[in-house]
């Protein structure tokens, strides 16, 4: 569901009912309802989960049901659904968990998504010609579809009969052929995809050369094993993948930018102890797997930015910035920047909290 559900209620709702029960024809239906809502525990309206937090638990759902390859079904929330007033969810948590939901901005990341994409709208001509009322703006559909490469739009007319603005599982029976279609499509593919969304986290050492001139040969050695076995063990605590350890420096992989930052922070942290000062740089981007190995454009910004960053410092790009609304992290300005090698001037942004 999108915004929030009720796993018991909607079952009660008839046209979802009838959806669901069509659905496992298609495929193994997997549900669930979102942290904090419907029958999951509740959390504080004040500590309401972010992007990367519900990321994990749909993954915990697909895990726990060995789901290896799920097609994602999913809408935006915020319509006012009459379902909604039954579930469980109070007026207050609605306010705190809509103003978290327009806090997050997705866009820049739906020119990087591969997988194949199908787009549901409303078809444009259904609108109430004296109010233009919609469920949900066409628009919003067809901006979706424009901006995400590959991706098929289909604007779905209301069947005869029904009111052309009820709720989009009243709907169900064009949206589902439509589902149908486009799984049987995907499973004539064979086509494979080794391009996926990833942060990029590049760390190195502040001043290493003349720092191991200072300390001679032998004391350097021993100072950059407790540097990577510091680095190494918080890798392992934020769920890191180190992909390249060149001299001094990290070249690290996240499935959430908000854990490369906070993995970031830790490093530059615990690294002063040591006598020395790390700078770091993250960025979110398309990367793909070359011979086993990770490259990309993303991978050539990510080590520009971290380049950028002074002494005990970790910067993050306008892409990370934008998919951590609401994660609690902190972020400053710190203007635009030439990045050698890449085009265009990049806003970058300085972790200061969080």
């Amino acid at each position: 569901m999108g915004w929030f559900s009720d796993l018991e209620y909607v079952w009660k709702e008839p046209h979802l009912r009838r959806m669901y029960e069509r659905l496992p024809l298609s495929a193994r239906l997997i549900l669930l309802d979102q942290r904090g809502t419907g029958l999951s525990d509740r959390v504080p309206d004040t500590d309401l989960p972010d992007l990367e937090t519900r990321m994990d638990d749909v993954r915990a759902v697909l895990d726990a049901a060995g789901s290896e390859h799920a097609a994602m079904f999913a809408f935006g929330g915020g319509a006012p659904m009459a379902i909604l007033v039954a579930a469980s969810i109070t007026p207050g948590s609605a306010v705190a968990e809509f103003g978290r939901y327009l806090a997050s901005d997705v866009r820049r990341i739906l020119p990087t998504i591969q997988v194949p994409t199908l787009v549901l709208s409303q078809d444009p001509n259904e609108a109430e010609p004296e109010r233009s009322l919609y469920l949900t703006n066409p628009e919003n559909g067809r901006y979706l579809a424009s901006h995400i490469p590959g991706a098929r739009l289909t604007e779905i007319v209301t069947p005869a009969g029904q009111i052309h603005h009820l709720h989009w599982y009243g709907r169900s029976e064009p949206i589902l052929r439509e589902v149908d279609r486009f799984l049987a499509d995907l499973r004539d593919e064979q086509a494979s995809f080794d391009r996926i969304l990833a942060t990029v986290l590049f760390t190195d050492i502040i001043g290493s050369t003349a720092k191991a001139a200072e300390l001679g040969d032998h004391a350097w050695s021993g100072l950059l094993e407790r540097h990577h076995s510091t680095v190494r063990a918080l890798l392992a605590r934020y769920r890191g993948h180190e992909v390249d350890t060149a001299g001094d420096g990290f070249f690290v992989t996240f499935d959430g930018p908000a854990r490369a930052v906070r993995c970031a922070t830790a490093i530059a942290d615990a690294v002063r102890s040591l006598g020395i000062e790390v700078r770091a740089g993250v960025h979110t981007g398309e990367v793909e797997t070359i011979d086993g190995k990770v490259a990309g454009m993303a991978v050539n910004v990510g080590a520009r930015v971290g380049a950028a960053a002074a002494a005990g410092e970790v910067l993050v790009s306008q892409t990370v910035k934008d998919l951590t609304a609401g994660s609690g992290l902190v972020l400053e300005d710190a203007g635009e920047h030439e990045l050698k090698g890449v085009p265009d001037r990049w806003r970058l942004y300085r972790v200061v909290g969080g």
